[in-house]
């Protein structure tokens, strides 16, 4: 990656699993966490957005207003709707460690699972459904929607996409827009553990992430410019609500944000994950990065900000190869191996891990790279069957494992 990074530990992050993932029988010692004030527990909110899949057909299903009618009474404001009827989010509440992400995710995608069952119906997760279409998807009847239609016309009608957002806490702001700035180069390696949506419209893409070609057509969106200071990127937003280009903050979608409202980093660039411990693993490491990179600003080391047109490059190697292409390393100013880009970037947060306790989710870091993304575990089911239908019973069972049902 660069100099700076292989000056970490380059000791294994992830020897094994931690008890709360082991059976009874199967629980063994580890590492006490090291004690931490309290700016350092750097808390996680996750987002996830689900398609609504009728089991028969394997299609979507616009059946988010039946869904909200009992859901919020049961899910509350953890379930939203999205601009299309067959997409629905859950939002977990502000989680104070991996651990209560964990159980919360669970917890919400097994009552959305519940829902769905009333009506026949079963959820799943993916960046993008393989074969749906978009014309066949109603808009969900709410002014925001509405007005976002009405200003990106097409653009909007178009996105039928499914995302996973990670918030990670931090409450001094001018520290958090320092920290977005240097995070920025982790987005594209981030994306390349994430991808998960190589199909649309019936075709294999060729792209191991496809969700990103779609959205990358609304403004505001991509890797965000490196910001001087907090008055700087507050300016900014000023200047875009006085002028009529939005209406509120949260119609900036950039890869990663200081979000307008919540004291958050929030990353925004991956693909919903079908697994829970794929989500789970993916947040722990964005909670690891935040934590190394505030540490190094309070020790006064800054990691280096790049140009957003060099993240670009790797962004798009990401999207296109995943974890099995190459990507620049800008210090050493040439091609590397991802998954060796990778293996720096654990070492480069190992003493983040030991104190935040996530040895587990970083093990799982380990495994997507040893085995497989969601994106090769669609292509693998493609190749084998050459069913779409296929492909999505794949994802939904792969949603559903580890539920409460």
């Amino acid at each position: 990656m660069v100099a700076s990074m292989k000056n970490g530990s380059t000791k294994c992050v992830a020897n094994g699993a931690c008890p709360r993932h082991k059976s009874r029988t199967q629980l063994t010692p580890t590492r006490p966490k090291k004690p931490r004030s309290r700016d350092h527990v750097f808390t996680l909110g996750i987002e996830e957005e689900f398609q609504i899949v009728d089991p028969k057909t394997r299609e979507l299903r616009s059946h988010i207003q039946e869904i909200l009618a009992d859901g919020k009474i049961i899910l509350k404001e953890h379930l939203k709707p999205e601009m299309h009827q067959s997409v629905v989010e859950l939002g977990t509440e502000v989680c104070e460690d991996a651990c209560a992400a964990r159980r919360q995710v669970v917890e919400l995608r097994s009552g959305l699972a519940r829902l769905a069952a009333h009506d026949g119906l079963k959820i799943a997760s993916a960046g993008t459904h393989p074969f749906s279409h978009w014309m066949d998807q109603l808009i969900t009847a709410d002014d925001r929607y509405a007005t976002i239609v009405k200003d990106m016309q097409q653009i909007a009608r178009v996105n039928l996409i499914f995302g996973l957002h990670v918030h990670v806490g931090i409450p001094d702001r001018e520290e958090a827009i320092d920290i977005m700035n240097q995070a920025r180069y982790f987005l594209p390696h981030l994306y390349a553990l994430s991808v998960n949506s190589p199909f649309w419209l019936g075709q294999n893409t060729g792209l191991k992430a496809y969700r990103q070609m779609i959205f990358q057509r609304f403004p505001r969106t991509g890797i965000p410019d490196a910001f001087e200071s907090l008055s700087e990127y507050e300016d900014y937003l000023k200047l875009l609500v006085s002028t009529n280009c939005i209406d509120n903050a949260k119609k900036i979608w950039w890869d990663i944000r200081l979000h307008p409202f919540f004291n958050t980093i929030e990353f925004r660039i991956c693909d919903a994950q079908s697994r829970v411990d794929d989500t789970i693993a993916l947040a722990a490491l964005m909670q690891a990065i935040v934590f190394k990179l505030q540490k190094l600003r309070r020790d006064n080391i800054t990691f280096r900000s790049y140009p957003r047109r060099l993240i670009d490059e790797n962004r798009w190697r990401a999207s296109r190869y995943g974890l099995d292409g190459k990507m620049i390393d800008f210090g050493r100013k040439c091609e590397v191996d991802e998954r060796e880009l990778l293996h720096e970037m654990l070492a480069f947060i190992a003493s983040e891990v030991d104190e935040l306790g996530n040895h587990a989710e970083l093990a799982h870091i380990e495994k997507i790279m040893r085995e497989s993304t969601g994106a090769d575990r669609q292509l693998a089911v493609w190749e084998q069957r050459r069913d779409m239908k296929a492909v999505v019973d794949q994802i939904v069972a792969e949603t559903y494992q580890g539920l409460n049902l």
